[in-house]
């Protein structure tokens, strides 16, 4: 198997496997059987990450260590209410936007271990029935789950175990086409962890030696602002978070290509590290781009934040159509790939 078809296999499978915010244990579970499938030794962080050392270096830099961060987490629901009628509201786990997710098929996991399916749906969902299905602005409080259950009123409901609290899921609906596009729910941040996944592979089976030290930690709540905050080796002087690249409207970046950031909403990235991805991308001859997003905090950001010194860089696969159904490229999980190949310069 060819790297491209082991990282896009292990994107399928991840996006596979639900995973939202604070509900991450299965997918991690995963994860760590993966790594030890390709003879490392990962670690399972309190808050329920996976770190694992790729490389040891070569002993000339051992305070430069590298942590390449990626997220585990995606969007979610969360149940707010089991209603009179027997639907349920939710409230929103990280930015799942319910524009985006009207009619979309759900998984509702409950505290025992239950699993439920249901569609989240518009309230009074009939168009031949409500005259104002069109005006109504899609939100969490005009919007609701229906269950696959005969189960018309709160009492009912709760006799099947779901409360308050429960976690619910969305369909990623993924696909890949015969032209490479890959298409899904959830590629922020699942298409990352199959390229770290890929490169720690890479690393195993070519043999290469990195000049510093490598590790990578699969944070979990990325998508609340906190998942790279802790959980930094000894030694480390850099992140380098792998996540979604952006797409849209006054940016350089397509889904083929891997996107560089230099500025997002939390400020620049580090001068220095931001140079050296474009100067490797350059020596490789990578198909990217560098673009500034006017809406984006990544988990490097968050390490900062909780007062690592270290420097701190964002790179990621394009990705179109953000926080909704989401679209990349066979060609933009490559180029993230090799600009890591690049970048870290394993000999």
């Amino acid at each position: 198997m060819n790297d491209q078809e082991y990282m896009l296999g292990q994107v399928c499978n991840v996006l596979a496997i639900d995973s939202p915010t604070g509900y991450t244990h299965n997918a991690a579970d995963y994860l760590m059987k993966e790594y030890e499938a390709l003879g490392f030794a990962p670690q399972r962080t309190r808050k329920g990450g996976v770190l694992v050392k790729v490389s040891e270096g070569d002993g000339s830099q051992p305070q430069d260590g590298l942590l390449l961060e990626a997220h585990l987490d995606t969007l979610g629901g969360m149940v707010a209410e089991v209603k009179a009628d027997g639907r349920l509201r939710l409230t929103a786990l990280g930015g799942m936007n319910p524009n985006n997710a009207e009619a979309e098929n759900v998984r509702v996991y409950t505290r025992d271990g239950r699993t439920y399916t249901g569609t989240f749906q518009l309230k009074n969902a009939s168009i031949h029935v409500n005259g104002g299905y069109n005006d109504t602005k899609r939100d969490w409080d005009s919007m609701e789950v229906v269950l696959d259950e005969m189960a018309f009123s709160k009492q009912e409901v709760e006799a099947l175990g779901i409360q308050t609290g429960d976690v619910v899921c969305f369909d990623p609906r993924t696909t890949v086409t015969d032209s490479g596009y890959i298409k899904s729910r959830f590629l922020d941040d699942k298409l990352s962890v199959g390229i770290l996944l890929g490169y720690a592979r890479w690393l195993k089976q070519s043999g290469a030696r990195t000049r510093r030290p490598v590790y990578q930690h699969v944070t979990v709540f990325e998508e609340v602002g906190h998942g790279g905050s802790a959980s930094v080796p000894d030694g480390v002087g850099e992140v380098l978070s792998v996540d979604m690249g952006c797409v849209g409207d006054g940016l350089a970046c397509k889904e083929h290509q891997v996107s560089i950031c230099a500025k997002d909403s939390g400020g620049p990235y580090h001068y220095q590290v931001v140079s050296g991805l474009i100067d490797a991308a350059k020596r490789a001859g990578v198909d990217y781009a560098v673009d500034v997003y006017p809406h984006y905090g990544s988990d490097a950001e968050a390490t900062l934040r909780a007062g690592w010194d270290v420097k701190h860089g964002l790179i990621g696969a394009g990705v179109y159509a953000s926080h909704g159904y989401e679209r990349s490229h066979v060609k933009g999980m490559m180029a993230t790939f090799e600009l890591l190949k690049s970048y870290i310069q394993a000999e």
